[in-house]
């Protein structure tokens, strides 16, 4: 919610670089979204929302470490946007930093208790945590039954769309 207010109180001409980001963004034309974030952040160096955009292109980009780095000091910055919080926490579970993920996740709930991507990201994480578990599971024990149940339903749930 605070997010949201941020941007209705963006000038418009904040809200045409905005867009104009967006749009390379959405055309996969990093380096030139990358160009024009970074000239916005040297004017306005805390814009949260730019920073956001930021670490989207550096993920884009396959910078990952720097957009992690970017999201980390965009949730110091502002702890109550959930956003930057879950985004991290993506980015985490994707080098399988689980705990830190959940950390990152809580956080983002804690921000906005309604917010329901961070809520979906927290079953999806520990759906991958329990699949990892009964794999883990079925290697000490291959014979039982219900692990293998588990470990199928878990993976198969993994799998959907």
């Amino acid at each position: 919610m605070a997010f949201c207010t941020l941007w209705a109180l963006s000038s418009g001409a904040k809200a045409d670089i905005y867009t104009e980001v967006n749009a390379l963004v959405q055309a996969g034309q990093w380096k030139a979204a990358q160009l024009l974030a970074d000239e916005r952040l040297k004017t306005a160096p805390t814009d949260p929302q730019m920073r956001l955009l930021k670490s989207h292109i550096q993920t884009g980009m396959g910078q990952f470490s720097d957009a992690a780095d970017t999201l980390r000091a965009l949730t110091l910055s502002f702890p109550e946007l959930p956003e930057p919080h879950n985004n991290l926490a993506a980015l985490l579970a994707r080098e399988n930093r689980h705990e830190e993920a959940l950390a990152a996740l809580n956080a983002a709930i804690r921000a906005r208790p309604d917010y329901a991507l961070a809520l979906e990201n927290m079953g999806d994480l520990y759906l991958a945590l329990a699949a990892k578990a009964y794999g883990q599971a079925l290697r000490v024990s291959p014979d039982l039954k219900r692990l293998q149940n588990k470990h199928n339903i878990t993976q198969n749930s993994l799998k959907a769309p």
